[in-house]
């Protein structure tokens, strides 16, 4: 932004104006490294960053893991005089178990350890509720959750700030604060950048109820809108928006690329501020680098993601005029953070030269190792065996739960019989990693707390047939990203694409007989979704419901009940035939 020096003062330089005056200062290069969805990943999550160089040349890069990310932030760093770490939210929850068994008191130290500075609040930072989240960044040792706290050691509190500029609280006030001013350089080459944090407005539909109670998700251009005013007042000179929002894009994969946008952020960037330099955004996992248009036609929004994990970091250089406090040039580059080797289902995914390697941090490294072999015991005792590897859809397919979708929703099933169930949903958004047996089928508790790392209750429900067409047709509706529910064994459901939204289920049956719109039907799902959570609002709708037991429970006890549990491959959800 422009710096505006008063009418008086610019008449007396303009008098004293000499044909000897000193050289402007030269333009302040800023860099500004940008995380999102880290998750609590302390270790690498055994998962890669696939780049497609052509048809013929697929890159495979295993990335991630909090120790390589170090290591790699370190590096980057040492690049420029200035430079400013920050996150997009979902910094924490739905974490590993090493970090998500001690209410992810690990994941903010190392963060902290990492340099992070700021982080917008995402979804998942309400996971445990506000009120949790508040001694994430204050510390302290209050049980607020159903695990103890500081069992491992005290706990102090985050060092970054949180910020969350639209969540709102009974007085009108903020959670945390919505924006944040640095400053970079001294004298006549100093520059400032202010950020405005904040979550997506959905997140109310994301997070248990009884966790956010009494604080509501303002809309979100009207919070960076606010933040960028007082930001502009303040006197900054580029202003960043950390947003727990995104688009994905659909073109061959490529973390630097921008093809073939889309998502809920698209309409948010419609209305935001054109005084916004730059946007780190995050929630839909994808990784890329956009040059976006604002309202300003002559002016572009700076738009990147990291992707999830910490497997890259969003490299970005912002230059700066000093004297006129305008952005001359800004840049950005996905840095993959390529870490150990490892070994999927399908093949072993090895280092490679073609990008920069990263060796762990040793301190990171022996502090996270602490904590790993605490949680082992835990973790690593059996719990039964299953037939083969469970999966759920990935890329294009990742809103299918595929045939772990179905063992899960199965599992729910049985564990609500005395309720009356007949039907179970399950949610695949909800589903976190494959479940990957050991050569002889065994399953270990860690295994599948991967897979459901959210200890939901379970809740069974009265609907009609109606009520249930209607829970499954909000699979299609609005700007909520597409995921299909998977059912439990017996029901099945047909959609067509070609039929306009609200009447796509064109037949439910359980099994094999057609549902009824009239009749009563006992159906059970995770308490996230008996709330309303993943948009799913007409499972509110149900009467008579019984809570009872974990959703990690009911899978341990149905694999653990027979000497192996055959994996179905099946998933009860088909699409009506074009013809």
């Amino acid at each position: 932004m422009k710096k505006l020096i008063p009418l008086a003062a610019s008449a007396l330089l303009a008098a004293c104006a000499t044909t000897s005056q000193p050289a402007a200062a030269p333009p302040v290069t800023v860099q500004v490294l940008g995380l999102n969805d880290f998750h609590g990943a302390l270790e690498p999550p055994n998962q890669s960053v696939t780049i497609v160089r052509s048809e013929e040349d697929i890159v495979r890069i295993p990335a991630g893991g909090a120790a390589w990310l170090a290591s790699a932030l370190t590096t980057l760093r040492s690049q420029h005089a200035h430079s400013i770490t920050v996150a997009a939210g979902d910094m924490t929850g739905a974490s590993q178990l090493a970090s998500a068994l001690y209410l992810d008191e690990p994941s903010v130290r190392v963060l902290s350890e990492l340099g992070v500075e700021l982080n917008a609040v995402g979804n998942h930072e309400f996971d445990r509720g506000w009120r949790e989240l508040k001694r994430l960044q204050e510390g302290g040792c209050e049980k607020l959750s159903e695990r103890d706290p500081c069992k491992l050691e005290p706990f102090e509190g985050a060092s970054f700030a949180y910020l969350a500029a639209n969540v709102i609280m009974p007085d009108g006030s903020t959670l945390f604060p919505a924006t944040a001013l640095r400053s970079f350089g001294e004298g006549e080459s100093q520059v400032t950048l202010g950020f405005v944090g904040l979550t997506l407005q959905d997140t109310d539909k994301l997070v248990a109820p009884a966790g956010i109670e009494g604080i509501r998700f303002g809309d979100e251009v009207e919070a960076i809108n606010r933040g960028v005013a007082s930001l502009d007042a303040e006197g900054a000179d580029a202003i960043v928006v950390l947003i727990h929002q995104g688009i994905k894009t659909f073109a061959a994969p490529d973390p630097n690329g921008c093809g073939e946008p889309t998502g809920p952020l698209e309409r948010i960037m419609q209305g935001i501020d054109p005084r916004v330099d730059v946007i780190v955004s995050g929630h839909t996992h994808w990784a890329y680098v956009c040059e976006w248009p604002s309202s300003d036609p002559g002016h572009m929004f700076l738009l990147t993601s990291a992707g999830v994990f910490g497997a890259l970091v969003s490299d970005i250089t912002l230059e700066i005029d000093p004297a006129s406090g305008e952005v001359i040039s800004k840049s950005a580059n996905n840095v993959v953070v390529q870490s150990r080797p490892y070994r999927s289902s399908v093949r072993y995914v090895e280092n490679t030269d073609l990008y920069p390697r990263f060796e762990p941090d040793p301190g990171i490294e022996t502090y996270i190792a602490q904590y790993v072999e605490a949680a082992e015991a835990f973790t690593q005792r059996p719990i039964g065996r299953v037939s083969r590897r469970a999966d759920k859809g990935e890329g294009a397919e990742s809103n299918r739960g595929k045939e772990l979708g179905r063992l899960i929703a199965d599992a729910q099933l049985a564990a609500t019989r005395e309720a009356g169930a007949q039907i179970a949903l399950m949610n695949p958004f909800g589903i976190r990693a494959p479940l990957q047996p050991a050569e002889d089928g065994t399953l270990t508790y860690g295994d599948i707390a991967r897979t459901q790392p959210f200890n939901n209750t379970l809740v069974t429900q009265n609907f009609t047939g109606a009520q249930l067409k209607r829970v499954l047709e909000q699979q299609f509706e609005g700007e909520d990203p597409e995921q299909f529910l998977s059912p439990s064994a017996g029901f099945a459901y047909t959609f067509d694409r070609s039929r306009p939204v609200g009447d796509r289920i064109v037949a439910m049956t359980l099994d094999g007989v057609p549902i009824e719109p009239d009749a009563i039907y006992r159906v059970t799902t995770n308490s996230f979704l008996a709330s309303g959570g993943d948009s799913f609002a007409a499972l509110t709708e149900g009467t008579q419901a019984v809570e009872q037991g974990t959703d990690i429970d009911a899978l341990e006890a149905y694999i653990r009940a027979v000497p192996v549990r055959e994996v179905p491959f099946q998933d009860g959800v088909i699409e009506a035939s074009a013809d």
